[in-house]
């Protein structure tokens, strides 16, 4: 007997969906959150950090000399919060037709998506406008001085390059120009999967013969030249399609303000037909540069083809 078998033809036959919830490829969490500065705050803008400016010692005016003095410069870097919230409802009849929980799958998404808010928020305030004053009567702004504390694409090659140990280098060398302590205040290097490629691409890095230990775990650059290196693919290109801007900063040199930390909340709607499930995850947060030689953005030709997000 020939032919193929009908499964209308056997009312036994049943058909069977999987149980298992699994979330679509995006960052999970925030990468950055924890490698920057951060404090609480209350009120509609916060001042994060008091600072100081510098002094010069001064000879003696002369033996009995009345004393003169000198008067510190003072100012203050300031944050502003934004609020975020991501509001879900799950359908009470939809949960009677279907073997499937959803609900700790949907709270996991907007964990996620709190996540990358605070890294975009961090990443745009790295090279962003940053407020300062001594009160909120007397704001002013601060640029990212591109002029100082943007290593060019072209820099150690002829024409734009990826990301180099050359460009690795004289970014530290920025740093320490700067005076910042880099064993007190551990920088960190943020780079994208095409920046990644390139240092595994270059001897200098994977070779054991030009480092003291491995810095590579499990095919991961971890670390390099004092730097600890996160993988983001966030950063901006600020030439579409051809250059991407590559942030390393100490961890004083980002301040991420918290207003209200991630909360989520689950809850049913009687409000709403059917009674549905509300979960509401929200936060209020917001950052800001601290100061000028603590966050630099190292430029690198990436065609590695339009940005994927989330």
């Amino acid at each position: 007997m020939t032919g193929s078998y009908d499964p209308g033809l056997i009312p036994l036959y049943t058909t069977q969906f999987s149980t298992n919830v699994e979330l679509l490829l995006q960052q999970k969490g925030s990468k950055l959150r924890g490698r920057v500065r951060e404090g609480m705050h209350v009120g509609k803008m916060a001042s994060p950090i008091n600072q100081i400016g510098t002094l010069a010692l001064k000879a003696p005016a002369g033996r009995f000399a009345p004393l003169g003095h000198q008067d510190a410069a003072y100012d203050r870097r300031w944050v502003f919060p934004q609020e975020g919230e991501l509001p879900q409802l799950v359908d009470s009849f939809d949960e009677l037709q279907t073997v499937v929980d959803p609900k700790s799958g949907l709270v996991e998404t907007a964990v996620n998506a709190v996540g990358r808010a605070w890294d975009d928020t961090l990443i745009s305030a790295s090279t962003g406008t940053a407020t300062l004053g001594q009160d909120a009567s007397s704001l002013t702004t601060e640029s990212f001085d591109t002029s100082k504390f943007q290593i060019a694409s072209t820099f150690g090659s002829a024409s734009a390059s990826g990301l180099t140990v050359a460009k690795i280098i004289e970014t530290k060398r920025v740093f320490e120009k700067y005076h910042n302590d880099l064993e007190m205040d551990r920088p960190t290097l943020v780079i994208g999967s095409q920046q990644h490629s390139d240092l595994l691409n270059q001897v200098q890095v994977v070779s054991t013969e030009f480092n003291e230990r491995p810095v590579m775990v499990d095919g991961v650059v971890r670390q390099f030249l004092g730097f600890d290196i996160v993988i983001s693919e966030r950063l901006p290109q600020t030439t579409v399609g051809s250059v991407r801007g590559v942030l390393a900063f100490v961890k004083t040199g980002m301040y991420l303000g918290v207003w209200k930390d991630m909360t989520n909340r689950i809850a049913i709607r009687e409000d709403l037909s059917g009674t549905p499930w509300q979960i509401l995850t929200s936060t209020m947060y917001g950052a800001t540069r601290t100061q000028p030689g603590k966050v630099q953005q190292i430029l690198c030709a990436d065609t590695s083809g339009a940005d994927i997000n989330p």
